[in-house]
């Protein structure tokens, strides 16, 4: 026993000087853990700010100059009065989101009760500033002119006051949810990619061939790759947290760190597994980058990191149970988001286990099958 230990060790750490001589694979953990997470947490807005927004005034009228007057930032940028030639080509160049287009004789129309429109023209290609700020246009320019034909500013109290207090994330920053979600995405991205590429590179170099003529078992060769690899992605994650997700971007993590990585050391023990089952269906590192595509899309994307399972049909929810990242992913949210403790976030736990024991049984017969026909 005390052998099999020290070979899984000795091997482990074979793992690691080979990994630190692929500079490739050393700038793909450093750029999966700072920019890619930094990015993911500011970069793709999902509320509307400082949006561009011109406006073709002919109207040039009291009612007009307060339409104009009511779009001011964080939302909008300060509007922009452009002519009605301009506009053509503001839009197709991209410097406007939207263009607001206000005929002539607008306020006569409005106060003589007859029919009065307003166009709005919308980028589309920015589909999320698109979707929010159309109807944000809409809302504050109808607002606009229903208090000037009304001549005050109404204010109805309703029979009801509906106190909303936001928890986890008081102040409804965006980054705070990407930032720790991506976290969650790379771990698992990583965990595959490593170790698959570590059995894809030695098969390639022939290194494999002299692992044979030792006397190691498969069993110790695949938890040496394991540890090893895993590791890596503990360490990368850890020090992310600190400095890229506390220090940068200044999210706070409401639960334990180590609940949280005992949870993703589980969940390695499982993609790890994965990894290497995918490296020895693969013949080549092209390949083995397909079959990894393949896999993480739906690993991703249908694990409720980034959609709510409960809007997911019940089919794919039942399906997805099988995937240990959707386990992580509900045991990362509790932790991060809410400070589960243990007491929640057991069965998570659990089924982590289980599944990690179940891909590593049929990973390692597949790996001994690959090895027997090498031999």
């Amino acid at each position: 026993m005390k052998q099999k230990l020290e070979n899984i060790y000795r091997l482990g750490v074979k793992e690691l000087w080979s990994l630190w001589r692929d500079p490739i694979m050393l700038v793909l953990i450093v750029f999966a853990f700072t920019f890619s997470i930094y990015t993911a947490a500011t970069a793709m807005p999902e509320t509307l700010q400082n949006a561009p927004l011109a406006i073709v005034d002919e109207d040039q009228s009291q009612l007009s100059s307060r339409i104009v007057s009511a779009f001011y930032p964080p939302m909008f940028g300060k509007p922009i009065m452009i002519s009605s030639a301009q506009m053509d080509r503001g839009m197709d160049t991209g410097i406007y989101t939207f263009v607001m287009v206000i005929p002539p004789r607008f306020q006569q129309d409005v106060l003589a009760g007859r029919s009065a429109q307003i166009q709005l023209n919308t980028d589309a290609t920015r589909m999320t500033q698109a979707f929010l700020g159309s109807g944000y246009i809409q809302q504050i320019a109808m607002n606009e002119i229903n208090e000037f034909v009304s001549r005050y500013r109404q204010s109805s109290i309703p029979p009801v006051d509906l106190e909303v207090r936001a928890r986890f994330n008081p102040t409804l920053n965006k980054s705070w949810f990407g930032a720790l979600s991506q976290i969650i995405n790379q771990i698992t991205m990583l965990s595959i990619i490593l170790t698959g590429a570590a059995l894809i590179r030695e098969r390639e170099h022939g290194t494999v061939e002299h692992l044979l003529v030792m006397p190691v078992t498969p069993f110790e060769i695949m938890l040496a790759k394991v540890w090893a690899m895993g590791l890596v992605v503990m360490v990368a994650a850890a020090v992310s947290i600190k400095l890229v997700v506390q220090g940068a971007l200044h999210v706070p993590v409401a639960g334990s760190l180590p609940l949280f990585f005992t949870g993703a050391a589980l969940l390695l023990f499982a993609t790890n597994s994965m990894g290497i089952f995918m490296a020895t269906v693969a013949r080549s590192m092209p390949q083995f980058g397909m079959l990894v595509v393949l896999a993480l899309l739906p690993l991703q994307m249908l694990s409720g990191g980034n959609t709510p399972r409960e809007s997911m049909p019940e089919l794919v929810q039942n399906v997805m149970l099988a995937a240990p990242t959707t386990h992580f992913v509900q045991l990362g949210q509790a932790i991060l988001f809410r400070g589960a403790g243990i007491d929640v976030v057991w069965k998570q736990f659990v089924w982590l286990l289980v599944i990690g024991a179940v891909f590593f049984f049929f990973s390692l017969r597949r790996f001994r099958k690959t090895l027997a026909q090498m031999a």
